[in-house]
C-alpha cells in the first residue's frame, strides 16, 4: 500500500495539544509524561489525576467503586465524603456508589516495526505502552482482570487476564520491555488473539493499523463472534496524518529497510487521499461491526484515550 511508507525525515515540532478551558496546564502532555522513568508510575499519575476530575465528566458508571460525584448536601453520609478531592478541591463531594460485574481486559499492542516511528520525543510504540499501562492501571483499579498481547509477525507477549496479588507489575514490566520488531501480520495476530482468548471482555487493540481494511475487520469481526466488546485505538504521528513535509524528504520503510527520495509537493495531495481513503473505510467498517474506532496522535493528551474508554465501560 501506498501510504506504508514511513517517513524518516528531519525532526519537527508536532503541534502541541491546547490547554483546557479555565487555562490549566495539560499534565496529561506525552511529551511531559515521557520524562517519567517507570511506566507504573506514569500510569499511577495519569489515572489519579484522571480520576480526580471525573466529577466534572459526562461519563459516569465505570468504576466498581462509584458511579459518580455529586456535591455534598447536609445529611449526607460523611463515610462517602471524599476527602482527597476535599484536600486537592476545598469542596465536598459525595460519591454515589454502585455494584458492577468486574470484567476482563485484554491489551494487544502492534509492536511491528512502523511502531517505532515518531516525530518527536515519542514513538507510536511509547505512546501505545503509555495508553496501555494507563487503561490497564484503570481497568486495575476498578478491580477488573487485566491481560496483555503484543505482536509484530508473530506473537511476542502473551499475559492471560488475572485479578491477584502482583500481576499487574508483571504488565508493566513486560509493557515497559517492549520494542518494535519485524513486519506487520495484523489482521493474522488479530485472528490469533481470537483464538487464544477465550474468556470474553473488552479487547483494546493499539496499532497504526497498516493493513488492508477489508483484511482487518474480517480479523475483528472474529473477535467480536467469540463475544468480546472491542475497542480500537487508531495511533498515527501526526506527520503520518498530515503529511506537512515542505523540503526533499527521504521515507523509509521501518518494517523493509526499503529508501524512496520524494518531492513532497508532488507527493502530498495523493498520499492525503490514501491515507483519509483508509482512515474512512476502516471507521466506516468499524460503525457496521459495533466496534468502537477512535483516532489518536501522539502529540494528543491521555486523557483523550482514558475518556473513550471510560465512555465504551460506561455503556457496557
Amino acid at each position: 500500500m501506498f501510504w506504508k511508507k514511513r517517513m524518516n525525515a528531519p525532526q519537527t515540532n508536532p503541534p502541541r495539544p491546547t490547554a483546557p478551558a479555565g487555562g490549566t496546564a495539560r499534565f496529561l502532555d506525552p511529551e511531559v509524561l515521557g520524562r517519567i522513568s517507570s511506566l507504573e508510575l506514569l500510569a499511577r499519575t495519569v489515572v489519579e489525576g484522571f480520576i480526580s476530575g471525573l466529577h466534572r465528566s459526562p461519563y459516569t458508571g465505570f468504576s466498581t467503586e462509584f458511579a459518580e460525584y455529586r456535591q455534598y448536601m447536609p445529611g449526607d453520609d460523611l463515610r462517602y465524603l471524599d476527602w482527597k478531592v476535599l484536600g486537592r478541591t476545598d469542596r465536598y463531594y459525595i460519591k454515589k456508589y454502585r455494584a458492577d460485574t468486574n470484567a476482563q481486559l485484554h491489551v494487544l499492542i502492534d509492536a511491528s516495526g512502523s511502531m517505532r516511528y515518531g516525530s518527536g520525543q515519542i514513538s507510536k510504540l511509547r505512546y501505545a505502552q503509555f495508553v496501555g499501562a494507563a487503561v490497564a492501571y484503570l481497568a486495575n483499579k476498578q478491580q477488573d482482570a487485566v491481560g496483555l498481547m503484543a505482536f509484530d509477525e508473530k506473537i511476542r507477549t502473551h499475559i492471560p487476564a488475572l485479578n491477584r496479588t502482583g500481576h499487574m507489575r508483571t504488565i508493566f514490566g513486560h509493557l515497559e520491555q517492549l520494542a518494535a520488531g519485524n513486519e506487520t501480520r495484523l489482521s493474522t495476530m488479530i485472528h490469533e488473539a481470537a483464538e487464544r482468548i477465550t474468556q470474553r471482555g473488552i479487547v483494546l487493540l493499539i496499532s497504526d493499523l497498516y493493513d488492508e481494511p477489508d483484511s482487518l475487520i474480517e480479523a475483528l469481526q472474529h473477535l467480536r463472534f467469540r463475544g468480546h466488546d472491542i475497542i480500537v485505538f487508531h495511533l498515527l504521528d501526526r506527520l503520518e496524518l498530515d503529511f506537512t513535509f515542505t523540503d526533499s524528504t527521504l521515507l523509509e520503510d521501518l518494517e523493509t529497510g526499503e529508501q524512496l527520495h520524494v518531492l513532497p509537493d508532488l507527493l502530498v495531495e495523493g498520499y492525503r487521499e490514501a491515507i483519509n481513503g483508509h482512515i474512512r473505510q476502516l471507521r466506516e467498517g468499524a460503525a457496521r461491526n459495533r466496534i468502537d474506532y477512535e483516532m489518536l496522535t501522539t502529540d494528543q493528551p491521555l486523557d483523550f484515550a482514558l475518556h473513550t474508554f471510560l465512555a465504551r465501560r460506561a455503556r457496557q
